[in-house]
């Protein structure tokens, strides 16, 4: 279906005015998508090579790092490249969060930080958590997780960015998140904040194994949070003014202040020299931890303590050829159980900490008065050997922490710390070696720390204050040809010349916010489950189809993020995707897949979409760039006039038959920002053959609603054999609220999680907004009843017993309302029911009396069963409060069928569960205080056959479990 002409998105922001002074293309090397580069970074020249190649490397981790979440949290940062089990959703972390937005604060392209901050203050990253023992039992929300200096960070990128507006409108939220430290770590009594170790990323360091708790670490007073709220807290005095109120300035000012105060008394050792953790009954710990020197990071501590920084010189300080040490050397808790593995703070070399420790260097060098202790040359010394210890093989590369005088990482998990980004690198050569020193005004300081033997570096295209910034120093002008001595340039006219290096500041032009339109990537699913969903033709088992989709382009061989074709037997495969329900599409890109090996660009590659009759055709009015397939960059291909569609697939040809693949595929849609369009429900509970009722809300600005009516075109896509329709229109102010009847097919299945969208078109772009269907279990819905057992008398007889494991049965006894299993060792059985499982769908619902309190089995099963080999059962273990799936079909298990593991749940007396066999599925449900919540989803359909009984199991290892009922409807 075809709609108007739109134009597309950009690709990348425009450089604007610049100089060319260095070659990019030589500098970047072999990198994929060199034009990303070319549009978002500095280039930077330095003699020293190892610092200038690793400068690049991380630029590319970065970029690897940057996630795609969907239309509601858009960007963030992530810190490792695949996901872990502890993060936010969608993967945030925010411990080094601090560090992705330094280092992030370089990049011409706003939209990533902009969505980063977001995600932290508004979006997915500030919402609750479980305050588990795992995640933090001291914090309810994923923002305070970890330890988080965010108001500093988002104050450092705005002096680079210069847009301040940006910051004031998000004042009150920023400023909730230094408020949440206050209510949950602060100790007034001291004046001071406490943290556990490992709440600040940092387990098992010296103070940790000074505690009864090696692992977290005995809660203390430490130089990390009291240095982050303290630069909060200076941070948030800045924004306030900026914002007209001076008396929350104050305030602050004066809360930095006695923080600053009371760490000075408690934390600064003056016999050692150094700031050390405290723990709370007030000891302090005798050994020196480089966090010590994060009160440098944020300005916090005197001139007077700069002997501090003498421990990083030191031999039997934090000197290390590969370091510096998370602990100093003279420590008897030095390198403790180091070695044994990941992950001990207590002597390896930790990019973590480095970059903290030569942030709070440059500080102390440039920002303090002039001593003795340390000088220009230790600064581009340890930042040396911090570009030298990211190698592997004499390839760039950073992991999770290094041996400090061994040529190796120590903590490097294959397929999880590739590429790790949890520290900073870009931004210590930036702002510490080349000395761009951002302000809050309209001026740059450029205060280098080179060698005086430097001849000449440069650096080019720094994006500041919406500017473009260069600055080349060249002794006699034989390195660039620009001229002798030092030259800065803004938008490509020179603004300062001066025959020798020095610490200087430049006037910048007023800045100059350019807006960055927002784009949209429907194709996005970082979570790899549900819609839009991915399928292929062929798929080489080591990668997956929804790789392509999964919100992340970076091309490495492990961590994967791609789907290849390798091994295919045909001469050409496809990919496609499912979104669930149609959108505009306009505007698609295709990064493909390219080793230079076994998985080439394809010579040629269709774009189709598949009409209403199911067929594939081909997508009429595409326009490509480049006009051939082309490796390791973004093929664009822009659709005129656009279509609407809900399922889109690339078919991809070597005329040699090799193998294809992409690393991305993306369908970009650039919204009106004078348009927004909403539903009034948060989720849409369904079931087949019924019509339910919906409500969206379209907003728009004064300035749309002077255009002509038709402008703005709402509609609402549903799944294919799905029908909707307008039943209401009402106008209040600025929103037209339409409701909208919806009716689901007889066939459909309830649980597929199919979305339905809506859309409104404008002339300035496509608006749209995403509703999940759900379906919500009520028995009332299967109204046969198959079997029902109260256990008042014996009807054991009945049922068959299976034995899944080979483990006795337990004494099963039945009557007087109950059906008790009881054993003095560990005992399993599956009472199959006398019954076959409907098709149209079966429900078990089972009430618990007791479990037996045994461990560690003590465990419900409900599902269907075959005999003792062939059963499909969800489990609810009571001893550890979780929830799955097994599946087995004549003994051979089926992992990819269980829906994965585990889910938290506590049964409580009094509750239910379910568990419901339909279209494919088994979903298990618990009914609690008269509400029935889905706990798990086990996807069976595709090893399953029909036919099974409808069953429950008890399994324990001693004393006895006892059931109330049992009852088996159909529909």
């Amino acid at each position: 279906m075809a709609s108007g002409r739109l134009a597309a998105g950009p690709l990348y922001p425009p450089v604007g005015s610049t100089t060319a002074i260095l070659d990019h293309s030589a500098l970047l090397g072999s990198v994929p998508e060199p034009d990303w580069y070319e549009a978002n970074i500095p280039f930077v020249d330095v003699p020293d090579t190892t610092i200038r190649d690793t400068y690049y490397y991380r630029w590319r981790t970065f970029k690897e790092a940057l996630k795609y979440t969907g239309p509601a949290d858009g960007w963030i940062v992530s810190e490792f490249l695949g996901p872990v089990g502890y993060s936010a959703p969608s993967g945030g972390i925010d411990a080094a969060a601090g560090h992705h937005l330094y280092e992030g604060r370089w990049l011409r392209d706003r939209r990533y930080l902009d969505d980063y901050l977001d995600y932290w203050l508004t979006g997915s990253g500030s919402g609750p958590k479980p305050a588990t023992d795992a995640l933090n039992d001291n914090a309810t929300d994923w923002a305070h997780q970890y330890s988080f200096w965010a108001v500093d960070a988002a104050v450092a990128r705005a002096s680079v960015t210069g847009d301040w507006r940006f910051l004031t409108d998000r004042l009150p939220l920023l400023a909730r998140q230094y408020e949440g430290w206050k209510a949950t770590n602060f100790d007034a009594a001291r004046g001071l904040y406490w943290q556990t170790p490992v709440w600040d990323a940092m387990e098992f360091t010296a103070s940790s194994y000074q505690s009864d708790d090696p692992y977290h670490g005995g809660d203390g007073f430490r130089p990390t949070i009291n240095a982050y709220q303290y630069g909060d807290a200076r941070a948030l005095a800045l924004l306030s003014r900026r914002a007209g109120d001076n008396a929350a300035a104050t305030r602050y000012d004066t809360e930095a202040a006695q923080l600053q105060k009371a760490s000075e008394t408690v934390l600064w050792d003056p016999t050692t020299s150094f700031y050390k953790h405290v723990t709370k009954d007030g000891q302090r710990i005798a050994d020196r931890e480089l966090i010590g020197y994060l009160p440098w990071y944020f300005h916090m501590a005197p001139m007077q303590n700069s002997a501090a920084w003498a421990q990083l010189k030191d031999p039997q300080g934090f000197a290390a050829t590969y370091g510096p040490t998370t602990t100093e050397r003279r420590s008897p808790w030095f390198m403790h159980d180091a070695l044994s593995g990941c992950c001990r703070w207590d002597g390896p070399s930790w990019p973590f900490a480095t970059s903290q420790t030569l942030t709070a260097l440059a500080n102390q060098l440039l920002d303090y008065p002039a001593q003795s202790t340390i000088g220009v040359a230790d600064y581009v010394t340890l930042l040396h050997n911090y570009a030298a210890t990211q190698r592997k093989n004499g390839t760039p590369y950073v992991a999770e922490a290094h041996h400090p005088d061994e040529d190796r990482w120590i903590y490097d998990g294959a397929g999880h710390s590739e590429d790790y980004n949890h520290s900073t690198y870009t931004d210590l050569v930036l702002s510490g070696l080349l000395g761009i020193r951002p302000q809050p005004n309209d001026t740059v300081r450029i205060a280098p720390l080179v060698p005086a033997t430097w001849s000449h570096f440069a650096v080019e295209n720094v994006a500041y204050h919406g500017h473009n910034l260069s600055v080349v120093w060249d002794r006699d002008g034989t390195s660039y040809g620009r001229g002798a001595g030092l030259r800065v340039w803004i938008d490509g006219v020179q603004r300062l010349q001066r025959a020798t290096l020095g610490d200087v500041t430049v006037a910048v032009p007023a800045a100059v916010i350019s807006a960055q339109p927002e784009l949209v990537d429907d194709a996005a699913n970082v979570a790899e489950t549900g819609y839009p969903a991915a399928t292929a033709s062929y798929t080489w088992h080591g990668d997956t189809a929804a790789n392509a989709i999964d919100g992340q382009n970076f091309h490495l061989d492990v961590p994967s993020t791609r789907w290849t074709t390798y091994g295919s037997p045909n001469r050409s495969d496809w990919l496609a995707v499912d979104l669930g329900a149609a959108t505009a599409v306009s505007d698609v890109r295709l990064d493909f897949y390219d080793d230079g090996g076994g998985v080439r660009v394809p010579d040629s590659y269709a774009l189709q979409y598949q009409d209403t009759a199911g067929t594939w055709r081909d997508v009429p009015g595409q326009t490509r760039t480049p006009t051939t397939p082309a490796a390791r960059r973004i093929n664009s291909i822009l659709i005129s006039p656009p279509i609407t569609t809900d399922r889109l697939r690339v078919v991809a040809s070597r005329t040699d038959g090799g193998a294809t693949g992409l690393t991305a595929l993306q369908l970009i849609r650039q919204p009106d920002p004078a348009v927004s369009v909403a539903f009034t429900e948060t989720s849409l509970p369904i079931d087949a053959a019924r019509t339910v009722t919906v409500h969206t809300r379209l907003t728009t600005t004064a300035a749309v609603r002077s255009r002509a009516a038709a402008d703005v075109r709402t509609s609402l896509e549903v799944p294919r054999g799905w029908t909707a329709r307008a039943v209401a229109t009402r106008r209040f102010g600025p929103a037209v609220t339409t409701t909208w009847q919806v009716t689901v097919p007889a066939d459909a299945d309830p649980a597929a999680g199919l979305p339905i969208r809506a859309i409104a078109r404008s002339a300035a772009g496509v608006n749209s907004a995403l509703l999940p269907t759900r379906y919500q279990f009520d028995p009332a819905d299967y109204p046969t009843i198959a079997w029902d057992d109260d256990f008042s008398t014996d009807r054991l007889a009945a049922y068959r017993i299976d034995h899944p494991a080979a483990e006795p049965s337990p004494r099963l006894t039945s009557g007087s309302g109950l059906l008790t299993a009881a054993a003095d060792t560990r005992a399993f059985a599956v009472l199959a029911a006398p019954v076959t499982a409907a098709p149209a769908g079966t429900a078990i619902i089972v009430e618990p009396s007791r479990f037996a309190g045994s461990s560690p089995e003590d465990s419900l099963f409900l599902g269907l069963s075959a005999g003792d080999s062939s059963n499909a059962l969800a489990w609810y273990n009571n001893h550890f409060a979780s929830s799955g799936a097994d599946v087995r079909v004549n003994g051979t298990g089926y992992p990819d069928a269980t829906g994965g593991c585990c889910a938290a749940v506590r049964w409580a007396p009094g509750d239910r569960f379910a568990v419901v066999s339909r279209s494919g599925k088994l979903t298990t449900w618990l009914q609690h205080d008269s509400q029935w919540t889905l706990i798990h989803t086990a996807p069976i359909g595709a090893v399953v056959p029909t036919g099974w009984s409808p069953a429950f199991g008890l399994r324990l290892d001693a004393g006895s479990l006892a059931l109330d009922r049992v009852t088996i409807r159909s529909r």
